[in-house]
């Protein structure tokens, strides 16, 4: 198992594999994450689950090159095994017929909320989908966003895709324009922060699926912690979904930066 079988590149930066991996094909939900690790020595990344197929018994993981390890998972090639995979981890997005859901993601934010779209529009919702990149060729995975959402709103930084402008920009027309029952925002975190502010002022219930660092999966080591509504919660155990109007999002990023010149050693 863990057998790579497909590779891709979305962008220079930014490549997906398909993964033998068919018990937790046949088990993971909208939502759940992997945690893998590349060589007996790696460290332990933390990846959600963009897409799963049971007869195949794949699943298909999509990850950004930003440091040693993703460099190292990026390096391997179709016929490589990976040298563990552990799932399904986390709790699934909870997917109701709720009505009209807005569904935003920036940038590899994409990938994750994929899935969400999918089992949203299969439980009977109408799905507003608003996506965003820097410029055209970060903008990921937009065919099967189009074919499961019943809108696409396409932002980029420079317009060289859809419309210029922020994804909050994307939101607010939605917003103003008619009702929404709910939001789920998937992204960097500065943007999940003014994407909760922004359907906060429009009182849509909202969930973030939060990126925070993560070692172990299983809550034992308290590196994914966060704030939420005041308390601390272990995006690993207790999410990676919470209440994006009650998450501590300036916290998040000062927490994300804790390693920032460990891996510049790495990288140097």
């Amino acid at each position: 198992m863990n057998k790579i079988i497909g590779k891709e590149y979305f962008s220079e930066k930014v490549v997906a594999f398909e993964i033998e991996a068919p018990l937790i094909a046949k088990s993971r939900k909208a939502g759940n994450f992997i945690i893998l690790r590349v060589g007996d020595k790696g460290e332990r990344v933390p990846l959600t689950i963009a897409g799963a197929d049971k007869e195949k018994g794949t699943i298909r993981i999509v990850a950004q090159i930003v440091g040693a390890s993703s460099k190292k998972l990026a390096s391997l090639n179709v016929g490589d095994y990976i040298t563990d995979v552990v799932g399904p981890l986390g709790r699934p997005t909870d997917i109701k017929n709720v009505g009209t859901v807005l569904a935003c993601g920036g940038g590899v934010g994409v990938a994750p909320l994929l899935p969400i779209v999918e089992a949203f529009k299969q439980a009977g919702n109408r799905v507003v989908s608003v996506i965003a990149a820097r410029s055209e060729e970060l903008i990921i995975l937009k065919e099967e966003m189009e074919k499961w959402s019943d809108e696409l709103i396409i932002m980029t930084d420079d317009g060289s895709l859809g419309e210029k402008g922020l994804i909050t920009e994307g939101m607010r027309r939605v917003l103003e324009r008619e009702t929404v029952d709910e939001a789920i925002i998937i992204g960097p975190a500065i943007m999940m922060k003014f994407a909760a502010q922004l359907t906060k002022e429009f009182d849509v219930p909202t969930q973030a699926s939060l990126n925070a660092m993560m070692v172990d999966g299983t809550g034992m080591c308290g590196a994914c912690r966060v704030s939420v509504g005041g308390k601390t919660k272990f995006t690993c155990v207790d999410g990676p979904e919470f209440d994006a109007h009650q998450v501590d999002f300036d916290e998040m990023m000062m927490r994300l930066k804790s390693y920032v010149q460990e891996e510049k050693q790495l990288n140097d």
